[in-house]
């Protein structure tokens, strides 16, 4: 029998709803019996699987039965030495595993366009972080991954370096060549950390790309919830060599998630883990046919493009539009939501749809929003790019100012045009995708002052910036 098609935290979940058990432990909504009444119908059948530690439950954090059972069928999928359910979101993850390879003053090298829990982990673990600048791809107007070079150079500068963090694939669903990155790593026994946020679903194979843990990393998260059918918050932790020190793992993934894990979010990554096990490849055949009907419908739209991945080599699930209006990449969302068409995210050029990992005979409604969006779209006249992209020069950098100090600086608030030449005082993160464009205690460069006005011009959301409606940004006002 194929292990597989078990889903054992699931299984024990309704076996617990279906003994009508009478509550006198929490949550206190004792399975589902009290709750506003106007919640009833939507809530009440999914608050009788809302359960706590009882017995037949397990325990997330000491797992002996169908926890433990259920983590060991994920592993087992990914073919790592161990996984673990993550509670808080691939946030928690990327905490762990830069927690559990570090010291104080360590030197880290990290990708430049890393998710903000990165950078939280960095400042957590008061290290040193070298920061890689991304190459860039000037068609789709993005950052995509780091070059083996720089990360050689990097290497060659600081010869201490005690573990590198990236980003694969981006948000947009681009790759790149991790594995030249992982092999050099390792041969200066430096252990490879990989944000793999948005590639839980790549071990299918064809048309997807490798995953970091088959490309051979040590550390990999993986967000169930961003393109498997687990619920919001839900991810895993992979650990895949010894590198890595297991049990430093787990000491920090019990301090850093909570004591109270939601079992309605580990009993959805169970199905998740189950969902992709059982995917076939007629699935695989099924899900290519409806996105490339979906997309070749698209193309017929003039004043959007249909981007295409170098060497058509990236995450199927990924459709940029990119305007070809006079409209920006924020504008074409805002219309599209207009039309009951909600996308992931937008940036001045482009808007990013995640599709779902459809199996056979799933019905989504693909052909409905590529017709809304033509009907939406079909007036508005053609416009090409015309405007400069802006790459950043500075390949390898660090803070001017160490995690440990910044806490201690005065700061002021200036007009965001005055501000090249300065040290940040503030994280300013577009969000999403939730990556940085500035850092508290780095320098304020010409590049950064103008992507900033761009991303304001255009309609970008922020996290930070708490001036930037005034057009001001704080700045480091004394020396430390």
């Amino acid at each position: 029998m194929n292990k597989q098609t078990r889903i054992p935290l699931y299984e024990a979940l309704v076996h617990y709803k279906n003994t009508n058990l009478i509550s006198f432990h929490v949550p206190g909504h004792k399975s589902g019996v009290v709750l506003n009444q106007q919640t009833q119908n939507m809530f009440q059948q999914l608050l009788k699987i809302d359960a706590t530690e009882l017995s037949g439950l397990d325990d997330l954090h000491s797992p002996e039965g169908v926890i433990k059972e259920a983590e060991e069928l994920l592993a087992a999928l990914y073919q790592v030495k161990e996984s673990f359910f993550l509670v808080n979101g691939s946030t928690v993850g990327n905490l762990a595993m830069i927690l559990s390879v570090c010291e104080k003053d360590d030197v880290i090298l990290v990708q430049r366009n890393c998710h903000k829990s990165v950078l939280n982990a960095l400042k957590l673990a008061k290290v040193r972080p070298v920061f890689l600048e991304p190459d860039y791809n000037l068609d789709w107007r993005t950052a995509t991954g780091v070059s083996k070079e720089i990360v050689e150079k990097a290497i060659s500068l600081y010869s201490n370096v005690k573990a590198i963090v990236l980003t694969y694939p981006n948000y947009y669903g681009m790759v790149y060549d991790l594995k030249s990155i992982i092999d050099l790593a390792h041969l200066h026994t430096i252990p490879v950390l990989v944000d793999e946020a948005h590639g839980p679903h790549f071990i299918i194979g064809e048309p997807f790309p490798a995953s970091a843990i088959q490309l051979g990393a040590d550390m990999v998260v993986h967000s169930a919830h961003k393109t498997l059918p687990a619920m919001t918050m839900g991810s895993y932790l992979h650990l895949n060599s010894d590198r890595v020190n297991r049990d430093k793992v787990k000491e920090y993934l019990q301090m850093l998630q909570s004591s109270s894990p939601s079992y309605v979010i580990m009993a959805s990554l169970d199905l998740a883990r189950n969902y992709l096990a059982t995917y076939q490849r007629n699935d695989i055949e099924y899900l290519q046919k409806e996105i490339s009907n979906f997309k070749k419908e698209l193309s017929t739209i003039q004043c959007i493009k249909v981007l295409e991945y170098p060497n058509s080599y990236g995450d199927t699930l990924k459709v940029t539009l990119q305007s070809r209006s006079k409209l920006s990449g924020f504008e074409l969302q805002k219309r599209f939501e207009e039309k009951g068409i909600y996308t992931e995210l937008a940036d001045p050029y482009n808007v990013l749809l995640v599709l779902p990992l459809l199996k056979e005979n799933q019905d989504y409604p693909l052909g409905e929003a590529s017709r809304k969006i033509k009907e939406l779209l079909e007036e508005i006249p053609y416009h090409p790019i015309e405007e400069e992209f802006l790459i950043s020069t500075e390949k390898i950098s660090e803070l001017a100012i160490p995690y440990e100090k910044l806490s201690k600086v005065e700061n002021r608030v200036i007009p965001i045009s005055e501000a090249a030449g300065q040290l940040c005082a503030e994280t300013i993160i577009p969000y999403p995708p939730g990556i940085p464009l500035l850092l508290m205690g780095e320098l304020i460069t010409v590049e950064k002052v103008k992507q900033l006005t761009k991303l304001m011009n255009t309609g970008a959301r922020f996290q930070g910036g708490a001036f930037l409606d005034s057009n001001q940004i704080k700045i480091v006002k004394t020396s430390y």
